[in-house]
């Protein structure tokens, strides 16, 4: 067994304070899981238990730069270009274009982008209907380390394998065993850091007419969902979209926002008023 065995009791109490401070919620089914994630953090940082591990990240001063480092162990970073691709057509064939027609800026945020293949998707999308220079692009996520790949622009075959013919030397250029970003999309797009649970990190991003929270959700508890949903209604324009993965819904929860479907896709409008 490992010096730094995740016990029951100890499993509680530390999956509940990362449940606090960046939502992912580890039932008790997970112990396994988040100990493989734990374990090898807490011995790099020189810890002999992980109740040790806890109090450091409850109370040390140094805490919140050593959980920024250990969010990077935590996240899931499975995404790829073009993945969920039909809402992504609706929202700029529909959405935008009637706001850049109506002499409007409209404003997009790819929310818990992960190493940033969803905003330079919609990115290379935007360009193609000659709208890219007519958007303002923000992309976030809580991972520092997921922003840094995002922001370098080079992907490998798992990011790769939904790509459309056509992308391949238009925005995506070979490089090595991979391909980089091409640079005009790349720099389309505006990364930051921001922790969803963070009402006022969220807040501080202003309103947006489009924003894409896909695929997150599913590793938030109920509690967790109906707070980051709230917030990020908040961030919408009066008519403003929210979309979230083709296995999320939010028609359980009391959002006040609209459900809309449009060619099989699901749509969240904030109220007109």
């Amino acid at each position: 067994m490992s010096a730094v065995a995740l016990s029951p009791q100890v499993f509680s109490i530390l999956s509940g304070l990362i449940e606090e401070r960046t939502g992912i919620h580890y039932g008790p089914d997970d112990r396994a899981l988040l100990a493989e994630k734990l374990e090898p953090r807490a011995l790099e940082r020189g810890f002999e238990s992980l109740l040790d591990y806890y109090y450091y990240l409850r109370y040390d001063p140094g805490a919140a730069a050593e959980l920024a480092q250990l969010v990077d162990a935590l996240v899931v970073n499975e995404t790829y270009f073009f993945r969920e691709r039909a809402a992504l057509d609706i929202a700029i064939d529909v959405f935008v274009t009637e706001l850049v027609r109506a002499g409007m800026r409209p404003r997009i945020w790819c929310a818990a982008c992960a190493t940033g293949e969803e905003p330079l998707t919609l990115a290379m999308l935007l360009d193609a209907a000659g709208l890219l220079d007519a958007v303002t692009l923000v992309a976030s996520d809580i991972s520092g380390k997921a922003l840094a790949h995002a922001r370098e622009g080079m992907y490998f075959r798992r990011s790769l394998r939904a790509l459309p013919p056509d992308v391949a030397g238009r925005w995506l250029v070979p490089a090595g065993n991979g391909m980089r970003v091409e640079r005009r999309i790349a720099q389309a797009v505006d990364f930051r850091r921001v922790n969803l649970v963070e009402q006022a990190e969220v807040a501080a991003l202003g309103q947006f007419d489009v924003v894409l929270c896909r695929n997150v959700l599913i590793y938030f508890s109920d509690t967790t969902v109906e707070s980051v949903v709230a917030a990020l209604a908040r961030a919408l324009r009066p008519k403003g979209r929210l979309i979230v993965g083709a296995s999320e819904s939010l028609l359980r929860f009391e959002s006040g926002l609209i459900c809309e479907e449009r060619a099989g896709a699901f749509f969240y409008r904030k109220d007109d008023k």
